[in-house]
């Protein structure tokens, strides 16, 4: 009898195309985006590089140098803003930028972080060492550490190449500056390519690069938070748009499914019957999904304001431009779906896939800046992406109405396109 129930099981299953697709092909699915999202960083090619601006506010040799090593660093991409200088000969040149400009930057969410050379505060530093300070966006939590790192490995190879330029003799001892200091380039880049927190270098057991002259002579680097510093909860305000779109989207389909209950016990063929046409019909459910969304997401971070410290009072204005887009878009594509599947299961199967991978791939479950380039890219294609990103310069960088006018922009054209896209898959209910 149990080899019997096994068989009955198995030919239901197997009858069973949905139950069938998210046993055996689901799963697969979300590894393979996981697997390209997290994989891909394994490959150096497909590596995101890190988006930065540099300001030298107060140019020397040694700053000047540091420049240039930075822009051969190949995990970097330096920003090349409108008005932004150029340093070095003919064949290599470095765009730079004055502070303020360069900051502006970080806080539109341009560039991850800003690599500023100032006047030395320490006039008895070697070789008038500048002041140096990332100016970063703790959004990203990875590019502060790792630039700190970068940033000392380009002054110690800058100041040990001046050194022997000036004294290709002996230039082990150049201004006070330890052997330890003089070694090669890729030999530094083995001791200093790791940071902890503070910004600070982490070196490998090795007796003389812990010697207290050496590490004395490590340039200090100065992480400044111009964004999330500010931020009483900042965890919070970079996570809720994520979570709060993500559940937006399941609720608005799950309730779309009114359609294709209608039409299985023939109340659509009854209300078509009337003076109600399908237009007014999708329309209808529209506005009710839009209120109830845009009910849903108000509730969300009012709780989140009462509870975590979202800062929701001093962006109302954003916040209620992106509510009503964000609702109006996730709205449509549910309709859209609801019209597309023929019964409520399908439904239920197809926009669980749909949606947990446009989430996975527009950042409501992974931060963005975590994805290879080609992986961010592809995420531009998702609902999700561009609700985030609305979102997050509401709350996270504090920006005015007027610039989020692309996010604003493009969620309006996916809910006019979703909604077109189901009154077109709606016509087969019509016609039979």
């Amino acid at each position: 009898m149990i080899w019997t129930v096994m068989q009955t099981s198995w030919r239901r299953l197997k009858n069973n195309r949905s139950e069938l697709f998210l046993t055996f092909v689901v799963p697969v699915i979300f590894f393979s985006i996981f697997a390209l999202i997290f994989g891909s960083r394994d490959s150096s090619s497909s590596t995101p590089k890190i988006k930065v601006a540099i300001a030298n506010a107060h140019p020397s040799e040694l700053s000047n140098k540091a420049v240039l090593l930075l822009g051969e660093q190949k995990s970097l991409r330096i920003s090349e803003h409108a008005n932004s200088t150029k340093a070095g000969d003919s064949k290599t040149t470095v765009a730079t930028l004055d502070r303020a400009t360069a900051e502006d930057l970080v806080r539109r969410g341009m560039v991850s972080a800003a690599i500023v050379f100032s006047k030395p505060t320490d006039q008895a530093l070697p070789n008038n060492a500048p002041k140096i300070e990332i100016l970063t966006d703790s959004f990203d939590q990875v590019a502060s550490q790792v630039l700190a790192a970068i940033v000392q490995k380009a002054m110690l190879t800058a100041t040990a190449e001046i050194a022997k330029s000036s004294n290709p003799i002996n230039g082990s001892a150049m201004n006070g500056i330890p052997n330890a200091a003089m070694q090669p380039v890729d030999v530094q880049h083995a001791l200093y390519t790791r940071a902890n927190s503070s910004g600070s270098a982490i070196t490998p057991s090795n007796p003389l690069i812990q010697s207290p002259d050496t590490m004395s002579m490590l340039p200090q680097v100065a992480v400044v938070d111009v964004i999330g510093g500010k931020k009483t909860n900042p965890v919070v305000a970079m996570y809720a748009a994520g979570i709060a779109v993500m559940f937006l989207l399941f609720s608005a389909t799950t309730a779309s499914g009114s359609l294709l209950e209608e039409r299985e016990n023939s109340t659509l063929d009854r209300l078509l019957c009337s003076r109600l046409t399908m237009d007014q019909l999708l329309l209808g459910k529209w506005a009710f999904l839009t209120a109830i969304g845009a009910t849903q997401l108000t509730l969300m971070f009012v709780w989140g304001s009462l509870v975590f410290g979202i800062d929701l009072l001093h962006h109302l204005e954003g916040f209620a431009a992106m509510t009503l887009v964000t609702s109006g878009a996730a709205s449509s594509f549910a309709l859209m779906l609801a019209a597309l599947c023929k019964t409520r299961m399908q439904l239920g199967w197809v926009s669980t896939i749909v949606i947990l991978s446009m989430s996975a791939l527009g950042g409501s479950m992974v931060p963005r800046y975590l994805m290879s380039e080609t992986i961010q890219r592809a995420g531009l294609l998702t609902f999700n992406a561009w609700a985030l990103e609305g979102f997050n310069k509401v709350f996270w960088r504090e920006m005015p109405l007027t610039e989020i006018g692309t996010e604003l922009a493009v969620l309006t054209v996916c809910g006019f396109g979703f909604i077109v896209a189901a009154r077109v898959f709606a016509i087969r209910w019509e016609r039979s």
